[in-house]
């Protein structure tokens, strides 16, 4: 940092905090015009349903921030932030996204399946950490990377049998085709109530999952004129649009030259390329956001676990957030609940046991990575009562995710915060009171 800490208690840190929003700013950018975009390519392309596509793909791109701040800890730092962020921001992705998602994106029905595959994976992640932290060395050694990589496998085949069975079982197709013809009718009628909507006649149409060609070009035409490309040279109309553009316009022009759109038709099948693109830029502006919040942290004295399950992991959270809340917006509340806890699985599995992996197989060989967080079993205890009080809510609101159900999600979080916080804090109370006692 190119100020000192006086300089900093000074004054300097605001200049910290107003670079943490522009970069929450970048991550907003991304993931809206880039990231989420070329998911859907992916997903449709991939014959890929929601659930599936969030466990996966979203998960795995929008969880590269907590791969690298676990990297970074356990590599350079050699301290438990990794640990103490991806607890943190495990609990912030069960309760706050799905909370906030509740809260910004009206009512969605969800589905009981993907919820209750995706939480029972995710309780067997949670227990593989408990095992491993409460190893007898309180280390990680080689066994214990073989005992943490397996259950991951199971998820990867897991997921891969239920693409299996999505594209070989046409009646679950013919039912969504269904369900959205049934909307798009009623809408119509309360619309138009001369409009008349046409069922597709064939079973071919039907159990491919096939839309009519009037209605693909209908939706084309409504994604054209929702979308306004980036034009860098060009002022938009209206004093507000234009210091918004102002504001945003270097990040705009960086990642309109280094990304390419895959909502322009001439960048339309280079979205894996957008993928992988999108997915870098989040980890960069994740990584300068997450320097921040820690600077910003030291400077006002915050304990490292503390800022590890608060500051860091609301930080490294944030595309997670901004992908989930774009997806439910939009009404795919399965692709927004499955991404919120596939991530979680895979920072458990993958964020905590590949660096672990890498120090104790290559880098060196037979060592072993000391975990020193004194809260952390407490901590997962927790993570783990977050998993069934969220199945429970969603299962006790009719499986609706709404208003009433995001502000119980955040009111669990708060309770978690305190819990967490106040563990801590105690623990440092008494031992301070038995070294005055001595």
């Amino acid at each position: 940092d190119i100020f000192t800490p006086e300089q900093r208690r000074k004054g300097a840190v605001l200049l910290h905090v107003l670079c943490a929003i522009y970069m929450f700013h970048a991550l907003a950018i991304v993931c809206e015009f880039y990231f989420v975009p070329s998911l859907e390519k992916v997903s449709e392309n991939l014959h890929l349903s929601q659930d599936v596509a969030g466990a996966t793909f979203m998960a795995a791109g929008s969880s590269a921030p907590e791969l690298f701040t676990s990297l970074i800890g356990v590599f350079i730092t050699k301290g438990d932030v990794g640990v103490g962020t991806i607890v943190g921001s495990a609990v912030f992705n069960i309760l706050v996204i799905i909370g906030l998602c509740g809260i910004f994106s009206g009512q969605v029905q969800l589905h009981w399946w993907p919820l209750f595959r995706d939480a029972v994976f995710y309780i067997l992640s949670i227990l593989v950490l408990i095992m491993v932290r409460n190893a007898p060395d309180s280390g990680v050694v080689m066994v214990d990377e073989m005992l943490n990589l397996h259950p991951h496998q199971l998820s990867l085949s897991e997921a891969s049998l239920r693409l299996l069975i999505t594209l070989h079982f046409p009646p679950f197709t013919r039912l969504r085709m269904a369900a959205r013809m049934v909307i798009k009718e009623v809408h119509c009628t309360c619309l138009h109530p001369s409009c008349n909507v046409k069922f597709p006649c064939t079973e071919g149409e039907m159990g491919g999952g096939e839309q009519p060609k009037e209605e693909k070009e209908e939706e084309q035409e409504e994604g054209e004129e929702e979308y306004t490309p980036f034009k860098p040279f060009i002022l938009p109309d209206g004093w507000c649009v234009r210091l918004k553009w102002l504001l945003s316009w270097p990040l705009s022009i960086l990642l309109h030259f280094t990304i390419p759109n895959c909502n322009l038709p001439q960048w339309e099948r280079w979205y894996l390329l957008t993928f992988l693109s999108s997915t870098l830029w989040i980890a960069l502006y994740s990584y300068l956001m997450v320097w921040m919040v820690t600077v910003i942290s030291y400077t006002l004295g915050i304990p490292e676990v503390i800022m590890g399950i608060t500051f860091l992991a609301a930080g490294t959270s944030v595309p997670d957030c901004m992908a989930s809340l774009i997806v439910a917006r939009q009404g795919m509340g399965d692709m927004a609940v499955s991404n919120s806890i596939g991530s979680n699985i895979f920072d458990v599995l993958l964020g905590l046991g590949f660096p672990w992996a890498l120090r104790t197989l290559i880098v060196s060989y037979g060592s072993v990575v000391t975990i020193n967080s004194k809260g952390l079993v407490y901590s997962v205890i927790l993570l783990l009562a977050s998993v069934i009080l969220t199945v429970l809510c969603v299962h006790l609101n009719c499986w609706k995710l709404d208003r009433r159900l995001g502000l119980c999600l955040i009111l669990l979080y708060a309770i978690f915060l305190l819990c967490s916080v106040g563990n801590v804090f105690l623990n440092v109370c008494v031992w301070r009171e038995s070294l005055s006692v001595c």
